[in-house]
């Protein structure tokens, strides 16, 4: 009998968790095409040699092991001859080393940049290879190009898959007032910003909270950094429904906002979007005391918490959906792997609801003159009697 009690316990789990994929993929219309994605995760190539330089007489931090702090205070004791060199010889380590002084590491993902770029012109005139290679190789080169536009601070920098950046608008080193857009599924270093869909992308997400923040308060020195630094979900397929790719790019982003921390940056409100917001629940318990100031999630399927209190946090936590999002058609469950649980807007959750109700869609929320922009800027800059 226990026997048969157990496999009827199985079976019914099973067919759970057919019936949750069932309605996940017809709530969304269905799987996405495209194949299951490969998490990046660790440090930047070459933190091998820069582990092993001993030029300094001391040892280097280990990109993937020191905390920010630890490298905040390793270039403290150094003079500016000494971090020039470093970020000369090991420009995508320093580029993505959260702790490091912020010129420095916009004059190394420059230098890393650069090197990219060169690579692609040479592969685009390598007789060896097809013509699909030269064309990829100068649509690479000419991404590369645009990310090196002057004015452009580009915070971090990663060649590898599909490619990952940050980038921050304003001058991080004076802001009063930081922000930190995390994005959702499709998005990469090709899609960090274009024309098409713009308040989709993080760089027009970042531009238009800045932009609403500076009319706002134009006495307010801001910053809003567009963090796309883990790998995203192509499509509404599996990676979209479960939390795999979410659990590699949460220790990046707890590392970062501690990286924001150790150099003295004020406390950001973090913006999650969509699966970001899926990303943000699994990084925010990790997170030190005092690294975010704010929780913001909109479009989310859920964040793999069933309440506020499990994201073990000081920040205020938002949470908003306009009625036209399609999220809102998402079983909001997670069995056996599949789905992200509880609807972030749901009083049960306990997150304060932010009114959205003039965005269109799923990437309408900081489209210029809607509500929920004008109510994520005054998050953002601590105006929260301004939320309505």
């Amino acid at each position: 009998m226990t026997v048969l009690r157990n496999a009827v316990r199985r079976s019914r789990r099973t067919l759970t968790a057919a019936v949750l994929a069932l309605a996940v993929v017809t709530g969304t219309g269905g799987w996405a095409a495209g194949a299951t994605q490969r998490a990046v995760t660790g440090p930047a190539p070459g933190a091998a040699a820069w582990r092993a330089d001993r030029t300094l007489g001391v040892r280097l931090p280990d990109p993937a092991h020191a905390s920010p702090a630890e490298v905040a205070r390793l270039f403290a004791g150094l003079t500016d001859a000494q971090r020039q060199a470093l970020a000369a010889r090991h420009p995508l380590t320093v580029g993505n080393l959260d702790g490091a002084p912020l010129a420095l590491r916009y004059a190394a993902n420059s230098r890393a940049l650069r090197a990219e770029r060169h690579r692609e012109l040479a592969r685009a005139a390598d007789p060896a290879g097809t013509p699909q290679d030269h064309q990829q190789a100068r649509k690479a080169a000419a991404r590369y190009a645009t990310l090196l536009a002057p004015g452009r601070r580009i915070l971090a920098f990663d060649p590898r898959g599909r490619g990952q950046v940050a980038e921050v608008h304003g001058d991080l080193a004076t802001a009063q007032r930081t922000a930190v857009i995390v994005p959702g599924s499709d998005i990469d270093l090709t899609t960090f910003d274009r024309t098409a869909n713009p308040y989709g992308t993080p760089t027009g997400m970042a531009t238009s909270l800045r932009r609403q923040m500076a009319a706002e308060a134009p006495g307010v020195r801001t910053a809003v950094i567009a963090w796309a630094g883990y790998t995203t979900p192509v499509g509404l397929g599996p990676d979209a429904a479960t939390g795999r790719l979410a659990e590699a790019g949460a220790p990046r982003l707890t590392r970062f906002l501690a990286g924001l921390a150790a150099i003295g940056a004020p406390a950001p409100a973090v913006l999650c979007h969509s699966y970001g917001s899926v990303v943000c629940g699994l990084a925010v318990p990790h997170t030190g005391r005092g690294d975010l100031s704010d929780l913001v999630v909109f479009g989310s399927p859920g964040m793999r918490r069933d309440d506020v209190a499990e994201l073990r946090t000081t920040a205020r936590v938002w949470a908003a959906r306009d009625a036209s999002d399609w999220i809102g058609d998402v079983p909001n469950v997670e069995v056996l792997g599949l789905g992200h649980g509880i609807d972030p807007t749901d009083p049960a959750f306990g997150a304060r609801r932010v009114p959205a109700r003039q965005a269109e869609g799923h990437t309408g929320y900081l489209a210029p003159g809607t509500d929920s922009l004008r109510n994520f800027a005054a998050i953002a800059l601590g105006r929260y009697a301004d939320v309505r």
